[in-house]
């Protein structure tokens, strides 16, 4: 049986190969196609079992229609639902995604956008720390490139990510008017942009109500081993058990601490009150529910591909702007 070509779909349609190609890659609206004719033309494509010769396409214009989208841990919950999202409105406009994990892996990052740079039309990207030269490199070659989550401070390249300064502002806020005032603060991955930022919020806003003390700050090495904190956060509440509010940097953290102050026999929010940065689906479920700070992953997700897509039509927003999205506070029982 004769393999279909564009040109068959457009005789099918009535139309030119120009409009099929056009609704294929997703562009219908830039061209001003009717959506009634794109459904239509659609709707062939998927009656025939028509599939686009992407790889005869790439070398015809140079582009793949993919986008490598490079993260710390796609098993962790904000990763895998921020690459779902980012796949989902990708898709709508006519991309693929290729998603991979760094681990916090300075030289697997830099090793992936290798690997994934002749593959891809432009990159989303958390970086980590020592991916900043391979980063930079993008820039210097022209690729699209949009950084989530994280950025580096002294480089003129676009991100995206909550307001972590004012989300952890509005969490100390919270726990003091709650009447909390020995509150420990539990982080990890502090060469982290977003985390250095977190942690100086946190310290500004208990300094600002004269409720800071050092000794209830604990920075932990980044581990992307699971269960890695539980033994170490376990020993610092037992240094300190006057401790009335613990305030989570991430919510793997939260989790890990949890399970420590169930081994401790630590009541929540009898003996202490609990707050996450960053929800799970455990917190609804948790005895008592975990209060705890989202961010805003679709917005975030959104934000991204739209600023990817205006670099990939030579349409891009001024180099180095940011964009800090608001987060939500999602009061539950354990404050």
């Amino acid at each position: 049986m004769k393999q279909l070509s564009i040109k068959d779909i457009a005789r099918l349609a009535g139309v030119v190969p120009s409009t099929v190609s056009f609704v294929i890659n997703g562009k219908e609206k830039e061209m001003r196609i009717s959506e009634e004719m794109a459904k239509k033309i659609r709707k062939i494509i998927k009656d025939t079992g028509y599939i686009p010769n992407k790889s005869a396409a790439s070398l015809r214009t140079g582009k793949t229609h993919v986008i490598g989208l490079i993260v710390e841990n796609i098993s962790n919950r904000f990763f895998s639902m921020l690459a779902k999202a980012i796949e989902d409105i990708a898709y709508d406009v006519g991309y693929r995604l290729v998603y991979c994990s760094t681990e916090n892996d300075d030289k697997k990052g830099s090793e992936l956008i290798r690997m994934l740079h002749k593959q891809v039309d432009g990159f989303i990207i958390t970086p980590s720390k020592g991916m900043k030269e391979e980063v930079l490199k993008l820039k210097t070659s022209g690729k699209p490139v949009v950084l989530l989550d994280r950025y580096f401070a002294d480089v003129d390249i676009p991100y995206v990510l909550v307001d972590n300064k004012k989300s952890v502002k509005s969490g100390v806020e919270l726990l003091y008017e709650k009447g909390y005032k020995r509150i420990a603060f539990i982080i990890t991955a502090l060469e982290q942009t977003q985390m250095q930022d977190r942690l100086a919020s946190f310290k500004a806003a208990a300094k600002k109500h004269d409720i800071l003390d050092p000794e209830l700050i604990l920075e932990l090495p980044f581990s992307a081993q699971e269960g890695a904190y539980e033994n170490d956060i376990r020993s610092f509440l037992k240094k300190h058990k006057d401790i009335d509010a613990i305030f989570f940097a991430t919510n793997y953290l939260a989790i890990q601490g949890l399970k420590a102050l169930q081994e401790l026999n630590w009541k929540i929010p009898g003996k202490v009150g609990v707050l996450s940065f960053d929800d799970h689906e455990i917190f609804k479920l948790y005895t008592p529910s975990i209060t705890a700070i989202n961010q805003p992953i679709t917005e975030i997700a959104k934000k991204g591909v739209e600023i990817l897509r205006l670099q990939m039509s030579g349409k891009a927003e001024p180099a180095g702007q940011a964009t800090l999205l608001k987060s939500e506070i999602i009061n539950r029982k354990s404050l």
